[in-house]
């Protein structure tokens, strides 16, 4: 099955010139989904890590699945405001604005091994923050994992230096 045949691509959204790759009808399909989810199982091999994080909300649909796989806890970076116990957070630019994330306070310990899941790497912004947030809380990314990635928009820049695995690459 080829993954990037799932992906719905929708021109001129959100604004004109951008092409914006709808991953619902790939969620829509479960065989899809099934093999999205072990496609990312497969770039673990080898991989210690102890836990899983995922951004809202996303991140959470392909990090939940894969933690579960590995049997592995699964750590939510939320916006701020909606996790009910002490946070930590971490605030980051975007194209247009900036955003903040944040994590449970005593989710991540010194010493953890984070793998870091989310559906979309484009400018990496989110995942930057997130594995700044991790790495500020004593823990440790030592890989990402996306669905799919944006690769003329080089957020893999912003992440160099750490082991970075897409599953679809536009």
């Amino acid at each position: 099955m080829e993954l990037k045949d799932t992906i719905r691509s929708i021109p001129n959204f959100p604004e004109p010139g951008i092409i914006f790759r709808d991953i619902t009808t790939l969620l829509k399909d479960g065989q899809a989904l099934s093999a999205a989810i072990t496609a990312m199982e497969e770039t673990l091999r080898g991989v210690e890590f102890d836990y899983v994080v995922g951004p809202e909300s996303r991140g959470f649909i392909f990090g939940v699945p894969l933690a579960v796989a590995l049997k592995k806890g699964f750590i939510p970076a939320r916006k701020p405001g909606k996790l009910p116990c002490a946070t930590v957070s971490k605030s980051y630019d975007l194209e247009y604005g900036s955003n903040t994330i944040e994590v449970h306070a005593d989710a991540i310990k010194p010493g953890d091994k984070i793998v870091l899941v989310d559906d979309l790497l484009a400018t990496g912004g989110t995942a930057r923050a997130l594995c700044d947030l991790v790495e500020e809380m004593g823990g440790k990314v030592v890989k990402a994992i996306f669905l799919i990635e944006l690769a003329d928009l080089n957020g893999r820049q912003k992440l160099s230096g750490l082991d970075v695995s897409s599953v679809v690459v536009y």
